[in-house]
Protein backbone atom coordinates (compact mmCIF):
# COMPACT_ATOMS: atom_id res chain seq x y z
CA UNK A 1 0.00 0.00 0.00
CA UNK A 2 1.34 3.64 -0.51
CA UNK A 3 1.25 5.70 2.01
CA UNK A 4 3.06 8.73 2.78
CA UNK A 5 4.10 12.29 1.20
CA UNK A 6 7.05 13.28 -0.61
CA UNK A 7 8.01 16.32 -2.26
CA UNK A 8 10.13 16.14 -5.74
CA UNK A 9 10.29 18.51 -8.38
CA UNK A 10 9.39 18.01 -12.07
CA UNK A 11 12.12 18.91 -14.42
CA UNK A 12 11.71 20.56 -17.76
CA UNK A 13 10.50 17.89 -19.91
CA UNK A 14 7.54 16.70 -17.58
CA UNK A 15 9.95 14.02 -16.21
CA UNK A 16 9.19 13.22 -12.04
CA UNK A 17 10.92 10.73 -9.61
CA UNK A 18 8.85 8.25 -8.19
CA UNK A 19 9.83 7.99 -4.37
CA UNK A 20 11.81 5.16 -3.25
CA UNK A 21 9.42 3.76 -0.75
CA UNK A 22 7.06 3.78 -3.83
CA UNK A 23 9.25 1.86 -6.11
CA UNK A 24 10.20 -0.55 -3.64
CA UNK A 25 6.25 -1.16 -3.30
CA UNK A 26 6.06 -1.28 -7.19
CA UNK A 27 8.81 -4.07 -7.59
CA UNK A 28 7.71 -6.35 -4.96
CA UNK A 29 3.82 -6.36 -5.80
CA UNK A 30 3.53 -4.66 -9.19
CA UNK A 31 5.80 -3.89 -12.39
CA UNK A 32 7.38 -0.77 -13.85
CA UNK A 33 4.39 0.26 -15.10
CA UNK A 34 1.57 2.94 -14.36
CA UNK A 35 -1.38 4.21 -15.73
CA UNK A 36 -1.86 8.19 -15.24
CA UNK A 37 -4.57 10.34 -15.76
CA UNK A 38 -6.65 13.30 -14.58
CA UNK A 39 -8.59 13.21 -11.14
CA UNK A 40 -9.58 15.90 -8.99
CA UNK A 41 -6.83 17.91 -9.89
CA UNK A 42 -4.19 16.23 -9.95
CA UNK A 43 -2.53 13.55 -11.49
CA UNK A 44 -3.18 9.91 -10.20
CA UNK A 45 -0.62 6.97 -11.14
CA UNK A 46 -1.93 3.50 -10.86
CA UNK A 47 -0.39 0.16 -10.96
CA UNK A 48 -1.29 -1.70 -13.85
CA UNK A 49 -3.03 -4.95 -12.19
CA UNK A 50 -4.88 -1.68 -10.15
CA UNK A 51 -5.75 -0.15 -13.23
CA UNK A 52 -7.28 -3.06 -14.81
CA UNK A 53 -9.34 -3.92 -11.98
CA UNK A 54 -10.21 -0.22 -12.22
CA UNK A 55 -11.26 -0.52 -16.15
CA UNK A 56 -13.44 -3.75 -15.02
CA UNK A 57 -15.52 -1.73 -12.58
CA UNK A 58 -15.94 0.44 -15.38
CA UNK A 59 -17.04 -0.96 -17.97
CA UNK A 60 -20.02 -2.94 -15.93
CA UNK A 61 -21.44 1.07 -15.29
CA UNK A 62 -24.33 2.20 -17.57
CA UNK A 63 -23.67 4.19 -20.03
CA UNK A 64 -26.80 5.22 -20.44
CA UNK A 65 -26.21 8.06 -17.46
CA UNK A 66 -25.13 11.56 -18.87
CA UNK A 67 -22.66 11.20 -15.38
CA UNK A 68 -20.99 8.16 -16.41
CA UNK A 69 -20.15 9.29 -19.79
CA UNK A 70 -18.87 12.09 -18.67
CA UNK A 71 -16.80 10.31 -16.13
CA UNK A 72 -15.26 8.27 -18.65
CA UNK A 73 -14.55 10.56 -21.15
CA UNK A 74 -12.69 12.74 -18.65
CA UNK A 75 -11.39 9.75 -16.57
CA UNK A 76 -10.23 7.24 -19.25
CA UNK A 77 -10.09 9.45 -22.36
CA UNK A 78 -6.56 11.43 -20.90
CA UNK A 79 -5.35 8.20 -19.35
CA UNK A 80 -1.80 6.89 -20.88
CA UNK A 81 0.55 3.96 -19.74
CA UNK A 82 3.90 4.96 -18.39
CA UNK A 83 7.04 3.01 -17.39
CA UNK A 84 9.48 3.64 -14.60
CA UNK A 85 13.05 4.79 -16.87
CA UNK A 86 15.85 3.23 -14.97
CA UNK A 87 16.33 6.61 -12.64
CA UNK A 88 12.50 5.53 -11.64
CA UNK A 89 11.50 8.76 -12.97
CA UNK A 90 7.72 8.65 -15.27
CA UNK A 91 7.53 11.12 -18.01
CA UNK A 92 3.59 13.05 -17.30
CA UNK A 93 2.36 14.33 -20.39
CA UNK A 94 1.75 18.46 -21.50
CA UNK A 95 -1.77 17.50 -20.88
CA UNK A 96 -1.64 15.96 -17.58
CA UNK A 97 0.57 18.97 -16.25
CA UNK A 98 -1.18 21.73 -17.22
CA UNK A 99 -4.83 20.08 -15.95
CA UNK A 100 -2.84 19.61 -12.40
CA UNK A 101 -0.98 22.83 -12.81
CA UNK A 102 2.43 20.81 -12.24
CA UNK A 103 5.17 23.42 -13.02
CA UNK A 104 8.67 22.83 -10.78
CA UNK A 105 7.29 21.81 -7.06
CA UNK A 106 5.15 18.64 -7.07
CA UNK A 107 3.88 16.48 -3.78
CA UNK A 108 3.72 12.57 -4.69
CA UNK A 109 0.93 11.13 -2.04
CA UNK A 110 0.45 7.46 -1.23
CA UNK A 111 -3.41 6.64 -1.37
CA UNK A 112 -2.89 3.10 -0.71
CA UNK A 113 -3.50 1.60 -3.99
CA UNK A 114 -2.61 4.64 -6.26
CA UNK A 115 -0.54 7.41 -6.04
CA UNK A 116 -1.75 11.30 -6.57
CA UNK A 117 0.35 14.10 -7.96
CA UNK A 118 -0.37 17.54 -7.02
CA UNK A 119 1.26 20.67 -7.67
CA UNK A 120 2.74 21.96 -4.76
CA UNK A 121 0.37 24.97 -4.31
CA UNK A 122 -2.56 23.04 -4.92
CA UNK A 123 -1.75 20.35 -2.43
CA UNK A 124 -1.26 22.77 0.34
CA UNK A 125 -4.52 24.23 -0.20
CA UNK A 126 -6.07 20.32 -0.32
CA UNK A 127 -4.35 19.90 3.29
CA UNK A 128 -5.87 23.41 4.29
CA UNK A 129 -9.32 22.32 3.76
CA UNK A 130 -9.30 18.83 4.69
CA UNK A 131 -7.77 20.47 7.73
CA UNK A 132 -10.35 22.57 8.08
CA UNK A 133 -13.64 20.71 7.69
CA UNK A 134 -12.21 17.37 9.81
CA UNK A 135 -14.85 17.06 11.84
CA UNK A 136 -17.22 17.05 9.11
CA UNK A 137 -14.60 14.55 7.31
CA UNK A 138 -14.54 12.90 10.64
CA UNK A 139 -18.75 12.23 10.77
CA UNK A 140 -19.01 10.92 7.49
CA UNK A 141 -15.96 8.53 7.93
CA UNK A 142 -17.49 7.40 11.48
CA UNK A 143 -20.84 6.58 9.55
CA UNK A 144 -19.14 4.32 7.03
CA UNK A 145 -17.53 2.41 10.03
CA UNK A 146 -13.87 3.96 10.29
Amino acid sequence: MFRGTYEHTIDPKGRVSIPAKFREILSKKYDDRLFITNFDGCVVAYPYDEWIQLEEKASSLSMVKRETRSFMRFFYASAIECTLDKQGRILIPQTLREYADLDKEVVLAGQLKKIEIWSKKRWTEEVIQAQENFDQISDVLSELGL
